[in-house]
């Protein structure tokens, strides 16, 4: 928790008890469903809450900002920006019920009105949305090929509507077709924990 505090100092009082809440809800509802492998629970705030909120140091969603989170798996990276940005809308979606229903009992615990959670796939979902967020849920170019349909024309914040993907490794053969108009952030300038040295967002405007 003191890593979210670290890099988020802003944050308010409500907010700060809904993030330490998060430690408890995991390990609780891992026993029952696992969603967070074994040897990640104990870096939970670092290998998935403040790498979801890594999407946040790029851009500061302005309030009735609508989100998909697309596989969401466990909640991420839904959960934690839903925590830090309670004027904005999401929906978080997995085509695993079993996650989902971990994802509802931990927003419901939470009290996050401005989440919803959906046992679908994402072909399925004909809504807009300014943003798309995941977790390397596949490749790149696949998961483009997903998404783009779902993707709001009416910009309303700092950048451009798309998809913000938050991937590691070396992207380049999965980004070729898209060296116009792609932007890949190194969450290491952000972070300086080892475990961000690789690890990026990728923003594609759609």
């Amino acid at each position: 928790m003191d890593l979210i505090k670290k890099y988020f100092p802003q944050l308010l009082p409500e907010q700060i008890e809904k993030f330490a809440a998060l430690d408890s809800l995991y390990r609780e509802w891992n026993e029952k469903i696992n969603v967070i492998s074994r040897k990640d629970i104990d870096h939970l705030y670092e290998r998935h809450v403040l790498h979801s909120l890594g999407i946040a140091k790029l851009i500061t969603f302005r309030p009735g900002t609508r989100i998909l989170d697309v596989g969401t798996g466990g909640g991420f990276p839904g959960i934690p920006l839903a925590i830090l940005f309670p004027e904005c809308e999401f929906l978080l979606v997995d085509s695993i019920g079993k996650k989902i229903q971990v994802v509802r009992q931990v927003a419901s615990a939470l009290g996050l009105k401005n989440l919803k959670a959906e046992h679908t796939r994402v072909e399925e979902i004909k809504e807009k949305f300014d943003f798309i967020v995941s977790r390397a849920v596949t490749s790149f170019p696949v998961f483009v090929g997903w998404v783009q349909k779902n993707v709001s024309k009416i910009d309303h914040n700092s950048i451009p509507n798309g998809i913000l993907y938050l991937k590691g490794g070396d992207l380049h053969d999965e980004l070729k077709g898209y060296s116009s108009s792609v932007s890949v952030i190194d969450l290491s300038d952000y972070f300086s924990e080892e475990f961000f040295e690789t690890k990026k967002i990728i923003h594609l405007p759609i």
